[in-house]
């Protein structure tokens, strides 16, 4: 397979007086997923575009496998791409949409009917994809994204609209995909899925990338050194932590999430002080709440409470 990495290094885009882009710079490599995300107007969308040509930069550059992507001879075979999965013509039906894009690249029918095997839509391909669910034109336009059989994958929001089922599917789909040694990156939402799928994370906010790590060395970096207390006394224990340095706040009904002491000392301070506790164990802060940390200073639309 040939090189399959996506790169974006120091792109910077303004629209009027709005800087969309202040320095994107991040490379999603081959044989991994990489999750892609930030709050709305962090500049994901306007990155991906730069990566396809349909923006220009003010500076910097995106290269899939060392090349612009405007100068691929074959571009499906070499990045497949979602990022709208509603543009499609109504009355083509899903097999003809796919047909369509495989004769401009040269390719032949046998691959459309594999690439539709693929992600399930068989039954579906020969109906207008007009009266497709949301669910199901994801999953054509997964398709359209691997009819070049590309090294380099990029989903835009691809969860959008699936159902249990199909996330489920698409879950491991992706992992498969990054396990042939091809680059998939993908834009999502929702965390709970990229948590159990990527293997690297790139976090931006106002156009710059906040965080580039794996999401185990994320997850680790916001967990810190919290340890969980459940109990029924919550004020007495609290005060019995914070007197010895502690730092105490509570995380959920009648539990305690304390920093600065390791698990043998609460257990010894709680003990000493005749104060019950169910239940002690690490916080493992999820990939959300590594999200919400970074972003907090980074959201451009907030609501008030």
């Amino acid at each position: 397979m040939t090189d399959a990495t996506i790169e974006v290094a120091d792109l910077r885009k303004r629209y009027g007086g709005t800087t969309a882009l202040d320095g994107m710079t991040f490379t999603a490599r081959p044989g991994r997923v990489t999750g892609f995300i930030g709050p709305n107007g962090a500049g994901k969308s306007t990155t991906m575009r730069i990566v396809l040509g349909l923006h220009t930069a003010d500076a910097g550059h995106a290269l899939v496998g060392g090349r612009s992507y405007l100068s691929l001879r074959s571009p499906l075979r070499a990045l497949g791409t979602l990022l709208d999965a509603s543009a499609l013509h109504p009355a083509r039906t899903g097999r003809n949409h796919l047909l369509w894009l495989a004769q401009s690249q040269g390719l032949g029918v046998g691959r459309v009917d594999e690439v539709i095997e693929l992600v399930g839509l068989p039954a579906a391909s020969r109906r207008p994809a007009g009266g497709y669910s949301l669910g199901m034109r994801q999953r054509l336009g997964i398709a359209a994204a691997l009819l070049g059989d590309p090294p380099a994958i990029m989903l835009d929001e691809p969860f959008n609209g699936m159902d249990p089922e199909g996330i489920v599917w698409l879950r491991g789909f992706l992992r498969a995909l990054a396990g042939q040694g091809r680059a998939v990156l993908v834009s999502s939402h929702l965390m709970s899925e990229l948590q159990d799928m990527a293997d690297h994370v790139v976090v931006v906010g106002r156009g710059r990338v906040l965080a580039d790590s794996s999401v185990a060395e994320l997850i680790a970096a916001v967990s810190g050194d919290r340890v969980l207390v459940r109990t029924s006394v919550l004020e007495p224990a609290a005060a019995a932590l914070s007197a010895v340095g502690a730092q105490v706040s509570q995380a959920e009904s009648g539990v305690l999430a304390v920093q600065g002491l390791m698990a043998e000392r609460i257990v010894a301070v709680l003990t000493a002080a005749g104060l019950a506790f169910s239940e002690l164990s690490p916080h493992r802060a999820t990939l959300e709440e590594a999200y919400l940390e970074l972003t907090g200073d980074a959201v451009e639309y907030r609501a008030v409470s």
